[in-house]
């Protein structure tokens, strides 16, 4: 007979952690706890857990202010100083995304970053006005490009362009996309979609979609709230315009953390691309003479607005220590087991109570899966509440579908064995 895959029961699982080369980074996040005992968090694609090690470098910050004040912008010895401190997060973020170190950025947050990079990169015409987005488009992501059409004054109704999920689940519709550029290409000015879909979970080709739109003129740009730190990425040469993330999810940055930007390198001095421009764009060397006329620093630094919050910045340096450490394609690796392993689990203790929307070609998604729960949707959110009462943290998208995500950083085999069994119980009731 074949081996398993997987062996059962919670001693597989418990083999399987033995065996994780990857284990020991889950004793360096802050883990919830729930009545003294750490809870099941599978829900890093809404807000990643803290790494331990971010104290440390708020408090680095914190003490500078307090021993140096105003003097804290600049570099003492080796360290880096407030004045570039942004530039600490260039080469691990664009390492990250498969960019150059000067075609990233840390900066804002991932909806300010969508409109400064609509400003720049939607510039339509009569001819050519229309946005094109994915019809379970994140409504942040919606409401921008609502907002610059109606900016531009130009009615959504008319100029904002969906593309259907396929019939039989909510996962991209590559021939319906083509069929949209085939009859509105030429009327198409920008395309926004996702790196992975945050409903579905399905992860979206970025090179294939970006050559779809150069082929019919369209500018095109990705949200990757929920692919980045999770799957692959390589923006160079996948070739999109720009794209835009948060840090809060997988990256681990906190609440509301700075969020990212990538600009292609191709724009690094284009000057006649519009922006929206503030001072810490202006060319740095000069920045402090206070000229009146704004000079962008090449690449995606020209972008910037503020000076950055230092002590919003610094958890996310403890998080992207991290996954330097860990190496990506040792996370990739673990990421696709783990999720493998969830999906069996799913099939093996739940059957046809539930249908998995995300791709089950490891390659077409991340660590995330989101389930439909066949049953009648007032029942949907108090599956959440007993799975929270059984240690388990997840959540429910309306009216059905729960998204799970076994994180590589610091969930574990058991974390997946017990979190299904669990569901399995709350669906049970």
């Amino acid at each position: 007979m074949p081996r398993r895959e997987f062996e059962p029961g919670l001693d597989g699982a418990r083999a399987l952690d033995a065996a994780d080369e990857l284990g020991a980074f889950r004793r360096r996040f802050e883990l919830p706890k729930q009545n003294g005992r750490a809870l099941t968090y599978l829900c890093g694609h809404s807000l990643g857990l803290m790494p331990k090690g971010a104290r440390r470098y708020v408090d680095v910050e914190l003490e500078r202010w307090a021993q140096r004040g105003v003097d804290g912008h600049f570099a003492e010895a080796a360290e880096r100083g407030w004045f570039d401190y942004h530039r600490r997060f260039c080469g691990p973020l664009a390492a990250l995304v498969g960019a150059k170190a000067d075609e990233v950025i840390a900066m804002n947050s991932l909806t300010v970053n969508l409109h400064l990079m609509l400003v720049s990169f939607f510039r339509p015409t009569k001819e050519r006005h229309k946005i094109l987005i994915e019809r379970d488009a994140f409504s942040s992501d919606r409401y921008a490009v609502q907002s610059q059409l109606r900016f531009h004054g130009f009615d959504p109704n008319e100029a904002l362009l969906e593309i259907e999920p396929s019939e039989d689940s909510r996962q991209l519709d590559a021939e319906r996309l083509r069929a949209v550029l085939e009859e509105q290409g030429e009327r198409i000015a920008l395309i926004l979609l996702p790196g992975v879909q945050y409903l579905s979970g399905e992860r979206l080709d970025i090179a294939a979609l970006t050559s779809a739109a150069r082929h019919f003129g369209c500018r095109i740009g990705f949200d990757l709230a929920h692919a980045v730190g999770n799957v692959p990425l390589a923006l160079h040469d996948d070739g999109p315009d720009f794209a835009v993330w948060c840090s809060y999810k997988y990256l681990n940055g906190g609440p509301g953390a700075v969020g990212g930007c990538f600009v292609h390198r191709r724009f690094e001095r284009d000057s006649t691309l519009p922006r929206f421009a503030g001072w810490w764009g202006h060319d740095s060397v000069q920045r402090f003479k206070m000229h009146r006329e704004f000079a962008p620093m090449p690449g995606a630094e020209g972008w910037q607005l503020s000076n950055p919050p230092i002590l919003a910045l610094a958890p996310l340096a403890a998080s992207l220590e991290l996954f330097e450490e860990a190496d990506f394609q040792k996370l990739r690796r673990k990421s696709e087991r783990l999720t493998r392993y969830l999906e069996h689990q799913l099939s093996e203790q739940l059957g046809e109570r539930i249908t998995i929307l995300t791709p089950s070609d490891p390659a077409r998604r991340g660590c995330q899966l989101s389930l439909q729960l066949n049953r009648t949707p007032r029942d949907s959110a108090g599956v959440t509440a007993d799975l929270r009462r059984a240690g388990v943290v997840a959540d429910i998208r309306e009216p059905n579908v729960l998204r799970l995500a076994p994180v590589p950083l610091y969930n574990r085999f058991r974390d997946v064995f017990g979190a299904v069994r669990a569901l399995r119980e709350a669906l049970a009731e």
